[in-house]
């Protein structure tokens, strides 16, 4: 983490992750999957012997709120919008540690310099 060295940077930043967040549209947290399978029609053509071909992409997002866990599918033409939903998450984060930490930073100049 870089250190900024006086008060005027340090609340420059953080108006300035302040304004970041809120460019950041919509957020989901969790993780997405890609899944394949095969089903049990016997002549199908993910039972071929020699070249079998799954059904799929099916994609799954799984996440935890609020102590619980819960998986849902997701249409193939909603992924990237929900892709860009978890790196605006991603994102958001990473702003919100760099906010506390750069407060933390700030209070204690503040207290030095009393």
């Amino acid at each position: 983490m870089l250190v900024l060295s006086s008060t005027e940077e340090l609340e420059k930043r953080i108006g300035d992750i302040k304004i970041e967040i809120a460019t950041l549209g919509e957020i989901r947290t969790g993780s997405l999957t890609e899944q394949y399978n095969v089903c049990g029609k016997p002549s199908c053509k993910c039972k071929d012997p020699d070249n079998p071909q799954k059904h799929g992409p099916y994609y799954k997002l799984s996440y935890t709120r609020y102590r619980k866990s819960t998986s849902e599918f997701v249409r193939n033409e909603d992924v990237d919008q929900l892709r860009q939903q978890l790196q605006d998450y991603k994102t958001f984060m990473a702003l919100k540690d760099e906010w506390i930490d750069r407060s933390i930073q700030l209070a204690k100049l503040r207290k030095a310099s009393r």
